[in-house]
């Protein structure tokens, strides 16, 4: 395709650091397309007859027939997808094909391509992340009133509904499908007609090209067309994030159903066993996702030091993006689906988190709080009072403080009451939380409800 300028062909090492063709097939759709519409432009403009516009139309019609009956005959030696499908066009209808490249160059054509893909891809991640949160607001829904101990620093901290700590993850989950869309939306520019990376004489109509394309507009600066590939670095970014709230769900599961927690356990769908210990349930999948989401935050690191020591335009190191872009969308959407899959279908054992919910004095600040709303007392004093409580049950080997004797209580401070003790369960506990955002029960069924709304799903 470009061997006029040469005598000598390339060494066979020279082909197989350059050719692309192993990855970059996997834009073969975008490329048809991006070639279809860049030929309806010609056409329509002039640049090519309309005999040439109509065999070229039905050329690339037929290779994309021939790919996905798997009979296309790739070639490394023709480097990437780009020169696959233009070599086999023009194998197929003659010198009309040698004109399709007529006012672009390879590099607005695979920036353009690529644009396309990640675009498409970001539409999946979307659909796929949708899927989960719907998984979540149903286990939620289902559990708005099964008590957890609440943690900080991995102690615990104070009780909590489990339909309140899934639903935590969908804010999460929320805010990486607003990037996604974002994303989405800053790439939607089309590159087609940039050329090399001064735009072309020919009289093309670039509005045409990106309207056909779904595009929102062409890209105002041709040099930027061909060079840029934050859309790419974002997009990488948006996975990576997301991929972190992925592993830090993972990372619970994985506890949660351990013989320690015992709050959870996975169905054999998503459990795996071990070659010589018969008693085992490994969460896999769980452990697997961790891993995988160091895989996508290295991919998007990585793309970043590719671009960031580029002068403008076009250089080769920008073949690598597709590789670690492809790679990394593979990657999340396994991991999106299989966290779907084990949540769907996990168990939660509620008596025994109710019974870790009681553990570490969980209920002190709730004592804490009567003190200031019942007795007026500064939280500060009354935050020393209730020490001295947990440290005397403490000290008597009392496990809650709702067990604690009203005696004891009152050697610390006197007015304290049965009143006091009484809301002291991690029901009660979980109860009183009711500020907007908060664990009560209400509170969470209120947000199963917008969520439904939200996703357009219904729980009953």
């Amino acid at each position: 395709m470009w061997g006029g300028r040469f005598s000598a062909s390339p060494d066979e090492t020279m082909h197989a650091i350059n050719a692309s063709i192993g990855v970059d097939h996997h834009m073969w759709r975008e490329d048809i397309a991006g070639s279809k519409a860049h030929a309806a432009m010609l056409t329509a403009t002039g640049i090519l007859t309309q005999a040439d516009g109509e065999a070229i139309q039905a050329g690339l019609d037929a290779i994309e027939t021939e790919i996905e009956a798997g009979t296309f005959p790739f070639s490394v030696e023709l480097e990437d997808i780009h020169l696959n499908i233009e070599a086999r066009l023009t194998e197929r209808i003659g010198d009309a094909g040698m004109r399709l490249h007529t006012g672009r160059s390879r590099n607005d054509q695979v920036a353009t391509d690529f644009r396309l893909w990640v675009r498409g891809a970001l539409s999946q991640a979307h659909e796929a992340l949708s899927g989960l949160m719907r998984v979540l607001v149903v286990q939620a829904n289902c559990h708005g009133d099964a008590i957890m101990p609440g943690f900080t620093h991995l102690q615990t901290a104070q009780p909590i509904t489990l339909g309140h700590h899934l639903l935590a993850y969908v804010e999460m989950f929320e805010r990486d499908r607003i990037r996604l869309v974002a994303a989405s939306s800053h790439l939607n520019e089309s590159p087609l007609g940039s050329a090399a990376l001064a735009g072309t004489p020919f009289p093309i109509d670039r509005e045409k090209t990106a309207q056909s394309l779904g595009f929102d507009r062409p890209m105002a600066n041709s040099i930027d067309g061909v060079a840029s590939r934050d859309f790419a670095m974002e997009a990488l970014n948006c996975l990576a994030i997301s991929g972190v709230h992925l592993s830090r769900l993972a990372e619970e599961v994985v506890l949660w159903t351990s013989p320690q927690f015992g709050f959870a356990q996975l169905s054999d769908a998503w459990s795996t066993g071990s070659s010589i210990m018969p008693q085992k349930r490994n969460p896999d999948a769980a452990e697997l996702i961790r891993a995988k989401v160091a895989r996508i935050a290295s991919n998007a690191h990585c793309l970043m030091m590719i671009v960031k020591a580029l002068p403008l335009a076009y250089a080769k190191d920008l073949q690598e993006d597709k590789a670690l872009t492809f790679e990394a969308f593979e990657a999340y959407l396994l991991c999106v689906g299989a966290m779907a899959g084990m949540m769907g279908t996990i168990v939660f054992n509620r008596p025994a988190m109710r019974k870790a919910a009681t553990f570490g004095y969980s209920t002190a600040t709730d004592l804490a709080d009567w003190l200031v709303q019942n007795l007026n007392m500064p939280f500060r004093e009354a935050h020393h009072v209730t020490g001295a409580v947990v440290k005397a049950a403490e000290a008597a080997g009392i496990g809650e403080l709702r067990e604690v004797p009203l005696t004891t209580f009152q050697a610390i401070e006197p007015r304290i009451t049965m009143e006091a003790i009484a809301l002291l369960s991690v029901e009660a506990s979980v109860a009183s939380r009711t500020s907007y955002g908060g664990t009560a029960p209400v509170r969470v069924k209120e947000q199963v409800a917008r969520w439904c709304q939200s996703l357009t799903m219904n729980t009953k």
